[in-house]
C-alpha cells in the first residue's frame, strides 16, 4: 500500500528555500514507532538526523572516541607507575660459588616469602611531553573529521529529502495532467458524437490520456522508492512512516554572494581544512618528540619489600633511586626516524594545500551553482506560464472546431515538459543551496 505524503505542493515549498523566519518545531523521534504516523519531518530535521544517525557519522564518532583513548595512553607515560608482587620461593644455595673462605657445601632447602610494592615517576621526559601534545592534536583532528563526516551525512540526508519532495511533486503534476487529459478526452468524444471532429481526434486524446496514466504510475513508484532511500539514509527501519513537512528553509544563516567572500568564509568554517591543520601540527609535534629523545630524562623509582622464611617472620626493606638517563648513541636510529618523520610532515603539508584548494574551489562553485539555479527557476516559471497559455488557447480552438486534437495534445505535452522542468529547477535550487551550506561549512549551524 502506498503512503501518500501530506506535504503541500512542493512548487511553493521549494520557493521557500530562501532563509525563512518560520521554522518547524517538530522533529522525528530517534526510535520511531512504525505502527503510527510519525510527527512531521522537515528538511532541517532530516539534515540533523543524517548528521547523528548516518552510518558514516556514527563510525566517525567512534573513531573520535578511539583517538580520545589514545591521548590517555600517552598521558600514562607521565603519570606514576605502581605495581605489586608477592611470592614464595623454595630453594637451596651452593655456597661454593661465592668463594667464601671456610664456607662450603649446599644449604638445606628453605623457603623465602617476598611481598613487594614498587613505583616510579617521570620527573622530566621532554619526548613524552611532546608526544602527549601530538596526541591531543590528533584528537582535535579526529573531532573535526567527525564533524566533517557528519556534515556530509547531513547533506546526503537533505538531498534524499529533496528527492522525495521532487517525486511527490511529480506525482501531483501527473495527477493534474491526468485531469487535463481526461477533460480533453471528454471534449473530444463530445465533438466526435456531435459530428464536429473526426474519430481520430478522440483516439489521439485517448492515447494521450493513457500515456499520462502510465507516467502517473511511474511517478508513484518513484515516490515510494525515494521514501525508502530517505529511510535508508537516516538509518531508520524501512517500514517507518514519515510525514514530510513543507519547510525547506535552511535557517537564518546568510550565504556570502561574492566568490571571494565565500572562499574566506569557507577557510574559516570548513571542518576538513581545520582537521588537516591539526594533523599538520600533530606531525610537526611528532617530529619534535623524536628530536627530544636526544635530551636527558629524569625520573625516580623505589620499592618496599617484606621478606623472610615465613609469613610470621617477615622483615621490611626499601630502596629509592633518582635516575638521570642521557642518550648517547643508538646506531643513529633516532636520526633516521627524524628524517622519516620530516618527510611525513612534508607529505601532510602537501595534503593540507590540496584540501585548501579543494575548499576554495567548492566555495566558488557553490556560489556559481546557486546563482545559476536561481536563474533556472525564473526561466522555468516563465516557460510554464507560456505553456499553460498555449494549452488554454489550443483548448479554446479545439472547442470552437477550428483545430484538431493534435494541437491540444502537443500543447499538453508542452505543459507536462514545463512542469517537469520547473520541478527540476526548484529541486536543483534546493540542491545547490544544500551544497552551498556544505561547501561553506555551516550545516551544523542550521536552526
Amino acid at each position: 500500500m502506498r503512503i501518500r505524503l501530506p506535504a503541500p505542493l512542493v512548487l511553493a515549498a521549494l520557493a521557500a528555500l530562501a532563509p525563512s523566519t518560520a521554522r518547524a518545531q517538530a522533529a522525528a523521534p530517534t526510535a520511531p514507532d512504525t505502527t503510527v504516523p510519525a510527527r512531521p519531518l522537515t528538511l532541517i530535521d532530516a539534515i540533523r538526523l543524517g548528521r547523528v544517525r548516518g552510518v558514516n557519522a556514527v563510525l566517525a564518532q567512534n573513531g573520535l572516541r578511539i583517538a580520545n583513548q589514545r591521548v590517555g595512553e600517552r598521558r600514562a607515560d607521565l603519570l606514576p607507575q605502581v605495581g605489586g608482587a608477592g611470592g614464595i620461593t623454595r630453594q637451596t644455595i651452593n655456597l661454593d660459588e661465592f668463594g667464601f673462605p671456610g664456607i662450603t657445601g649446599v644449604t638445606p632447602a628453605f623457603s623465602v616469602w617476598r611481598l613487594q610494592l614498587r613505583g616510579s615517576q617521570a620527573l622530566l621526559d621532554p619526548s613524552a611531553i611532546v608526544r602527549l601534545r601530538a596526541a591531543r592534536d590528533t584528537l582535535a583532528a579526529a573531532g573535526l573529521d567527525a564533524q566533517a563526516v557528519g556534515e556530509v551525512a547531513g547533506a546526503t540526508a537533505g538531498l534524499a529529502y529533496l528527492r522525495v519532495l521532487s517525486a511527490d511533486e511529480t506525482v501531483r503534476a501527473r495527477e493534474a495532467d491526468s485531469t487535463i487529459a481526461a477533460t480533453l478526452l471528454g471534449q473530444a468524444r463530445q465533438l466526435v458524437q456531435a459530428g464536429v471532429s473526426p474519430t481520430i481526434d478522440a483516439t489521439r486524446s485517448e492515447v494521450s490520456f493513457q500515456a499520462v496514466r502510465t507516467q502517473l504510475e511511474v511517478a508513484r513508484n518513484g515516490l515510494d522508492r525515494a521514501r525508502l532511500d530517505l529511510l535508508r539514509t537516516l538509518d531508520l527501519p524501512s517500514g517507518t512512516r514519515l510525514a514530510l513537512a513543507d519547510s525547506l528553509g535552511l535557517g537564518s544563516v546568510n550565504l556570502p554572494s561574492d566568490a571571494d567572500a565565500a572562499v574566506a568564509f569557507a577557510r574559516d568554517h570548513r571542518a576538513e581544512l581545520a582537521a588537516e591543520r591539526a594533523r599538520t601540527q600533530a606531525a610537526e609535534r611528532s617530529l619534535s618528540a623524536i628530536r627530544a629523545e636526544n635530551l636527558p630524562s629524569v625520573g625516580v623509582n623505589g620499592a618496599y619489600q617484606q621478606s623472610g622464611p615465613a609469613l610470621s617472620r617477615l622483615a621490611g626493606s626499601w630502596n629509592a633511586q633518582l635516575l638521570v638517563s642521557v642518550p648517547i648513541l643508538d646506531g643513529f636510529r633516532r636520526q633516521a626516524r627524524a628524517r622519516e618523520q620530516a618527510l611525513r610532515v612534508d607529505a601532510q603539508e602537501t595534503r593540507q594545500r590540496d584540501v585548501t584548494n579543494q575548499v576554495e574551489t567548492e566555495a566558488r562553485e557553490a556560489v556559481l551553482d546557486l546563482a545559476s539555479a536561481q536563474q533556472q527557476v525564473t526561466i522555468a516559471e516563465q516557460r510554464l506560464r507560456l505553456a499553460e497559455q498555449e494549452l488554454s488557447q489550443a483548448e479554446q480552438r479545439f472547442q470552437a472546431g477550428v483545430a484538431g486534437s493534435v494541437e491540444t495534445t502537443n500543447a499538453q505535452s508542452s505543459v507536462i515538459a514545463a512542469r517537469d522542468a520547473l520541478i527540476q529547477a526548484r529541486v536543483s535550487y534546493g540542491t545547490a543551496r544544500v551544497g552551498a551550506y556544505r561547501a561553506l561549512g555551516v550545516i551544523d549551524q542550521l536552526q
